[in-house]
C-alpha cells in the first residue's frame, strides 16, 4: 500500500480493519507446517493482488472512470482453469523484454474508481508508473485525470506505508519488478513462490508460521508478481500453477474492463470484503488487468479496475518508451 489520497469515508481503513482481524484469526489455530525462514524476496505485501488485493486497490490513488459491469447471467463456456491455461499459450507468444538491475519497469493503465463502496461517480485516471527493475529503488508514478489530455501531475516518489500506522511511511525497499529469475515449470514454480513468499506485513501478535505456511500463500504470491514484468515463459508458468488453485470461479457474462476492452473474468479466492477478478481477453486471452469489488450487506458493488495497456523497459523515471 502506498501513501495517495485517501477516501474521507474510512472505508479503506475499516477494510485494513477486518484484514488484520483476518489474518490473526487465520493464525490462531497454527497448523503443523514447514519452518518459514526470513524472507529474501518478493517484500511487496503493499502491492499484493491476492489476499489483500481489494484493500490494496482501494488506497492505490489512482482515481478511476467508467462504470464497471458485474457481469450478466449468460453462462460461461470455459471453466477458470480452461481460461488460465489458454491464457498462458497467449503468454508463450509474447515478445521478451530483458532488463538491467538499474533499469525501470514502466508500466501504463487506465484504473477506475468511486470513493464510496455504494454510490458516488466514477473517475478516470490514467497512471503511469516506473519500478525499480533490481529493487534499487522506490516506485514512482505520475497520473492525470483521463479527461484531461494536459493534465498530467509531478512525478510522484511511492512508499509503502506501515499497516499499524497508516500515517507511517516505511523505508523499505520493493522486490525487484523485473521477474527474470521465475521457473518457467509450474511445478519448479510452486516450490520457489514457496520458499519465497510475499511480505504480507503481518500485524503484531500473528502466527508468520501458520499464515507463510499455508497451501493459499503460493497463489498469493503467484497473483502479487503480476504487478511487475514476467517475461513470457515464466509468466505462462504462473497461470499454469494458477489454473490448479481450489475456488477460482469464471464472473458469468461479457466483461468490458476500463480501457473498454472485452474479456472474461476470472474471480479469485480469499479477498476479504469483497471480491477481485482478474480480467483476460476474451478471443485472445492475453492478460488484461483486474478489478475490484466490495459486499455489503450481502450486496456486491463494482469499485475498482485496472486495465494495464502497455509495458516497457527504461532507463529512469519519467523516461517514455
Amino acid at each position: 500500500m502506498t501513501r495517495t489520497e485517501q477516501s474521507a469515508h474510512g472505508f479503506e481503513e475499516q477494510l485494513l480493519t477486518d484484514l488484520k482481524a483476518h489474518i490473526v484469526q487465520r493464525s490462531e489455530p497454527a497448523p503443523a507446517g514447514r519452518p518459514v525462514g526470513r524472507r529474501s524476496g518478493f517484500r511487496r505485501g503493499w502491492r499484493l493482488a491476492g489476499a489483500v488485493g481489494l484493500a490494496v486497490a482501494l488506497t492505490a490513488g489512482v482515481l478511476a472512470a467508467q462504470a464497471m459491469g458485474l457481469g450478466s447471467q449468460r453462462p460461461p463456456t470455459a471453466s477458470a482453469s480452461e481460461i488460465l491455461r489458454l491464457a498462458a499459450d497467449a503468454a508463450r507468444q509474447q515478445p521478451e523484454l530483458s532488463a538491467r538491475p538499474d533499469q525501470y519497469v514502466f508500466t501504463e493503465a487506465l484504473a477506475t474508481r468511486r470513493d464510496r463502496p455504494d454510490s458516488g461517480p466514477y473517475l478516470t485516471t490514467r497512471v503511469q508508473m516506473w519500478q525499480s527493475a533490481g529493487g534499487v529503488a522506490h516506485p514512482q508514478a505520475r497520473y492525470r485525470p483521463e479527461a484531461e489530455p494536459n493534465g498530467w501531475g509531478e512525478l510522484r516518489v511511492l512508499r509503502p506505508l506501515d499497516p499499524a500506522d497508516p500515517t507511517k511511511e516505511l523505508d523499505e525497499l520493493p522486490s525487484p519488478a523485473y521477474h527474470g529469475d521465475l521457473p518457467t515449470d509450474p511445478d519448479r514454480l510452486l516450490r520457489y513462490l514457496r520458499d519465497h513468499p510475499v511480505d504480507l506485513h503481518l500485524p503484531e501478535g500473528a502466527d508468520e508460521k501458520a499464515v507463510y505456511g499455508g497451501e493459499s500463500m503460493p497463489y498469493t504470491t503467484a497473483r502479487s508478481v503480476l504487478d511487475g514484468y514476467v517475461p513470457p515463459r515464466a509468466l505462462a508458468a504462473l497461470f499454469e500453477l494458477l489454473a490448479r488453485e481450489p475456488g477460482a470461479v469464471v464472473v458469468p457474462g461479457d466483461v468490458v474492463d476500463a480501457a473498454g476492452r472485452h474479456g472474461v473474468a476470472i474471480r479469485m479466492p480469499g479477498v476479504i470484503g469483497g471480491n477481485i477478478d482478474f480480467l483476460f481477453d476474451r478471443d485472445t486471452h492475453v492478460y488484461l488487468g483486474t478489478r475490484g469489488s466490495v459486499v455489503r450487506d450481502g450486496r456486491e458493488s463494482p469499485e475498482s479496475a485496472v486495465a494495464r495497456l502497455r509495458v516497457a523497459i527504461v532507463d529512469r523515471p519519467g523516461q517514455l518508451p
